[in-house]
């Protein structure tokens, strides 16, 4: 199995993380709240616990596909070049699915739960992700030809280079970062509630996959964080898993296959009978009233 670097970063992240609390105490800014960070490390250690299985499960299932892979790519430089610009292009679509289907949702709201913005956001992570599919968006990469220990290794280096963009200390970089690579402010953008930032700038390493599929918002106003409908609780067990079972109780009450159905494939905020929305059916109703107000 690939060689677990991520966990050697951990250092590294709880260093930065008492630079930032110590920067936000200087500067007098309310950066940090103490149950919200702990809610956050809490969910981290159970992602680290979680994954000791998660990646068995994983690295399984891409040896079992590399098995039938079409080519045999050599370690050489331009593999691994390849292999950079394949995983960021996977996380990409893993990430856009994840705020499109609710099912892959049920994981990912974990991350967008706390309404801070931090580094110990960056921790704050699913413990179910990897156990409920979210690798299917990587099988691609040894079916073609990339080694699995080189596929869980590009996931590890994306994740780490995702960490320090989870702060509200950087303003804005210089405008060729900015243009190609996921930044703070992209981020920040990311874990906005506000209804122009929902569902946008999904990139993990590179922000061109959001420039190129018409996904990329810049931040304008500060962003308001955590969810239309927040989860409203430290505890990190309700936050692991009660959209999981908002999810299931849905189906259930549904009474109807197809309603039953959809409350799993459709958008999050999807409903039957109209008692809860979607991003998009929200954007509709707003450019209906905007325009409702330009015609009086």
């Amino acid at each position: 199995m690939a060689p677990e670097i991520l966990y050697f970063a951990i250092p590294g992240f709880v260093l930065l993380l008492l630079l930032e609390a110590w920067f936000s105490w200087r500067e007098q800014r309310d950066l940090y709240e103490v149950k919200d960070t702990f809610s956050s490390l809490a969910m981290g250690i159970g992602n680290v616990i979680s994954g000791f299985v998660a990646k068995l499960v994983v690295f399984g299932a891409f040896t079992l596909v590399y098995q039938y892979r079409l080519f045999t790519l050599p370690f050489t430089w331009w593999m691994w070049v390849l292999a950079f610009f394949a995983d960021d292009f996977s996380y990409y679509w893993f990430h856009y699915v994840s705020h499109n289907m609710r099912w892959f949702w049920a994981s990912h709201v974990v991350h967008h739960s706390s309404q801070r913005y931090n580094l110990s956001t960056a921790l704050r992570q699913t413990w179910t992700g990897n156990l409920t599919g979210s690798f299917i968006f990587w099988m691609w990469m040894p079916l073609l030809g990339f080694h699995p220990i080189v596929v869980m290794l590009m996931q590890q280096i994306s994740l780490i280079y995702q960490f320090w963009i989870h702060t509200e200390a950087i303003h804005f970089l210089p405008r060729p970062i900015e243009f190609i690579f996921n930044t703070p402010s992209h981020h920040r953008v990311h874990h906005g509630s506000n209804l122009k930032y929902l569902d946008k700038n999904h990139g993990g390493i590179l922000i061109i996959w959001d420039r190129l599929f018409g996904t990329f918002q810049p931040e304008e106003e500060r962003p308001v964080y955590g969810l239309t409908k927040n989860i409203e609780s430290y505890n990190p067990v309700h936050i692991a898993f009660k959209e999981w079972g908002d999810m299931f109780r849905q189906v259930w009450h549904s009474r109807s296959v197809r309603h039953g159905i959809n409350y799993i494939i459709r958008p999050p905020g999807w409903s039957h009978d109209g008692s809860s929305k979607t991003v998009a059916e929200m954007k509709n109703e707003e450019f209906e009233i905007k325009n409702k107000k330009v015609t009086q």
